[in-house]
Formats: structure tokens, sequence, C-alpha cells
């Protein structure tokens, strides 16, 4: 498992990346694969859930969500997991549409992709797992998901369902405790060691025991072996090192250590992930040197990080795979300070999918960068046409920064009006109070100029 530290940092931009933007109140097709989805309707699989006597396997996830969009393409295609597919009744549900307020509410999330394991009998959440995984991580996560079903774990194994279970109530804190125990408890050779690392990370990042999470990666990490685990939860300490606020005694130091072994990680011999995991990792990697203020070492490593999404990009084997890497090619750019060559892979991707909001949301950010402002609102205009749920706020966000770069300050007000109008019909679930207040302090400042 690892979730993008883009999907955490945002840096203002689109972060993530999809082919599958359905018009309003649309559901998606069922991914096609060897897993049997059902597409956004959770009532129809719960009670298929109840009918067969089986826990439930929901993937939530998002079409800005290029991790999301990365699992549906490298690895939910993969037909080893045909074998799986008796194993659980299996839900795809995209939380950009309203039908998914329900589920939200029910089961909060604040990842992307987050999945659960349900047990359909009393609706409870045996696991939650938020990030990627490969197809060996979700055979894991399977069999801890039907351990936890069946009941009568012992011993570190019971420990880290206890972690799973209390991670699925939304209890992050209590998680982490029981996700520690788990290690503490566990022989050295224990085959859940990184994915109960993973899990313990992402429980302090929720719990926002910053510093723990940080130390804990650096205490840990030598005992998981060279592996996508292992890969996965040092992106998540370098991300907790990098959310403590800068006046922390402790965050230079761990900043510092945690980024070293990032590099351990990122250097040969390669281990074997996803691409959107490798890239995930240089992106913290960046995100620290930045912090560091070693601005030469996050040029250099932004080169790197560009030049090995560029490779993946060239082999991919359809546009939906290709923009998996568009908001990283996109960020790393910037990054570089280099906009423009990022521009003609976003504009094919528009090309290529023309019902996808996300290429011409993002172009409407880079040609801002470049100063093509008419560019940036014509491409503003065609993702609105397109774009739902609580993406839309930002895309409408980005817009009201063209028109202030325009000189036209009323256009953005009436734009930052729009922006909150649909951001208090939007269902509680899908935006956050964070997002409307943010909209709020926006509009009043823009007001008061």
């Amino acid at each position: 498992m690892r979730i993008h530290v883009a999907c955490l940092l945002a840096v203002g931009l689109l972060a993530c990346s999809t082919s599958r933007t359905q018009a309003p109140d649309a559901p998606a097709p069922a991914t096609e694969g060897p897993l049997p989805f059902i597409a956004d309707d959770y009532g129809r699989a719960l009670e298929e859930a109840k009918a067969r006597g089986l826990p439930l396997f929901v993937d939530t996830w998002a079409p800005w969500c290029h991790t999301c969009l990365s699992m549906k393409e490298y690895v939910f295609t993969d037909k080893a997991l045909a074998r799986h597919a008796g194993r659980f009744v299996w839900l795809e549900l995209n939380t950009d549409l309203p039908q998914a307020a329900g589920f939200q509410e029910k089961y909060p999330m604040d990842f992307w992709p987050t999945f659960f394991i349900i047990d359909p009998r009393e609706e409870k959440a045996l696991v939650r797992f938020s990030g990627s995984a490969t197809v060996a991580q979700l055979e894991k996560l399977f069999e801890d998901g039907e351990r936890a079903w069946r009941g009568g774990a012992q011993g570190a194994e019971a420990r880290l369902a206890r972690g799973d279970a209390l991670y699925g109530e939304g209890k992050p804190a209590e998680a982490a405790e029981a996700f520690a125990q788990a290690l503490a408890e566990a022989p050295a050779d224990w085959s859940r060691r990184g994915r109960t690392l993973e899990s313990l990370l992402a429980a302090q990042y929720g719990a926002k025991q910053h510093e723990a999470c940080a130390r804990k990666l650096l205490e840990e990490s030598p005992r998981v072996p060279r592996s996508a685990s292992l890969a996965n939860a040092t992106t998540w300490g370098l991300g907790c090192a990098l959310a403590l606020p800068p006046e922390s005694p402790a965050r230079r130091e761990l900043l510092r250590s945690a980024e070293a072994r990032a590099q351990e990680v990122l250097a040969p011999p390669a281990i074997e992930m996803p691409p959107d995991d490798r890239s995930g990792l240089y992106e913290v990697v960046v995100e620290a040197r930045k912090a560091l203020q070693d601005e030469a070492g996050m040029k250099a490593t932004a080169a790197e990080w560009l030049g090995f999404l560029e490779a993946e990009a060239a082999q991919a084997p359809n546009p939906e795979a290709r923009t998996v890497f568009d908001s990283h090619r996109m960020l790393a750019a910037l990054t570089l300070g280099e906009p423009q060559r990022a521009v003609p892979a976003i504009e094919q991707s528009e090309r290529d999918l023309p019902n996808d909001y996300n290429p011409p949301a993002r172009l409407s950010s880079l040609y801002r960068t470049l100063g093509r402002l008419d560019d940036a609102l014509a491409a503003s205009d065609r993702a609105l046409r397109k774009v739902q749920g609580a993406r839309r706020l930002r895309v409408l966000s980005e817009r009201a920064s063209i028109q202030m770069d325009q000189g036209r300050k009323d256009a953005a007000v009436a734009t930052l009006q729009e922006a909150l109008a649909y951001a208090q019909a939007l269902p509680k679930a899908q935006v956050s109070p964070r997002q409307r207040e943010a909209l709020e302090k926006r509009l009043a400042e823009l007001k008061a100029k």
C-alpha cells in the first residue's frame, strides 16, 4: 500500500489523473478485468454479499486520483487476480458521484484510493487500507480480511486484525497503538511486517502523530526487506517528517534522516513496484530537499523524476494508462521551472480523452503559469463543462486566479461566489468544512482589495 503525497501535499494543483469521468449522476462502468466489480451501487453490492455469505471488498476511487487510475490500469487488470474472484463481492465506488455520499458518511475517508473489506452482516469495516498495492500486497490484504471475517487470530495476527478494525472505524490513534503492538510481538521474519508498518505509519499520519511516524520509519524500516512495502512505508514516513511544523526542533533532523532512507530505497537494485509508486517516492524526496533549502538537490531530483516519468509514459499501453503520469509530469516540470515541457503531453491527453476534465483543468493551470491567460480561461471553460463533485471547487478556484491575473476582480468574485454556492449544495460527506472555509476566506480577502 502507498498513498501518494501529491494527494496529501496538494501544492494547489490537480494532483491526480483519470480516464473515467462520467456525466453527473451516471454510474461509471465496472472495471474491465479479472475481478467482477459492481460499479457505484453500494446497496446492490451489500445485498449480494449478504445473500452469498461473503465479505464485501470496496475500492473507493476518484477521477482526479492518479494512484486510483494506476490501480485500475496496472494492477486490477492483472490476470493473476482472477483466482480470487470468488472470495468477495466486489464494489468500485467513484466518490465524485452523489450516490457515493451515503457510503462516505458511513465510512469517512481522508485518502484516495482507500480499500475497505466490510462485514455485510453488521456493515462493519474489517479492514481499511489507504493507497496503492501490488498484486502480492492485495493478496495479503485479502488474507487479512478473510482472517478478520472468520475471527480466531492470535498473537501478532490478532493485533494486526485489531488495528485494521480500529482504522476501519476511523480511530487512527487507537489503530496505531494496535499496529505497533503487532510489530513488537511479531517474530523477526513475520510475513506481515511490511504491511503492518505501512498501516501503522498511515494511522499515525491520520492521527497527526507526525514525529512518532517519522521516527518509527527510521526504527522499523531496517527490519523490512527491500520491497514495495518498504518503499510505501518510506513515502509515508518522509511525508510525516514534511508535515512537522517548521518550528519543530526535530523537523530538520528527521527530514535529513528520512530523506536519506528514501534515497537508499530509490537506489539500485530497483525494487519491483508500480511506476506510480516510484514516482510518489521521488515526489517526497523533492519536497524534502525543498524543505531543507537544497535547491540544487531539489532540481537534480526533479530532473531525474521527470525523465523517469517521460520514459514510463512512452511505454504506456494506452492513453488511459499514460495519463497516470500527467499530474506528476506537470509537478516535476513546474519544480524545474520548465512548465512548457509538460504541456504537449497534457494537450495530447485532452485529445485522446475528450470526456476527461483533468487535462483541460491541468492545462488551465499550466497556461496561467506561462502567461497564456486567454488559453487558460478557455481550458477552464472546457473543464467546467465536465467536472463534478468537490473537484469542481478546485477548477473554479483556479478560474478565479486566472480572472484576477486578467485584472477582472468582479468576475473573480462572481466565480468564488459560484464555488461557495456549489459547495453548499454538495453532500456534507463530499466536501470538507476546511474547503468551504478556504473559499470563504479567499472571497473575503478579494472583496477587501
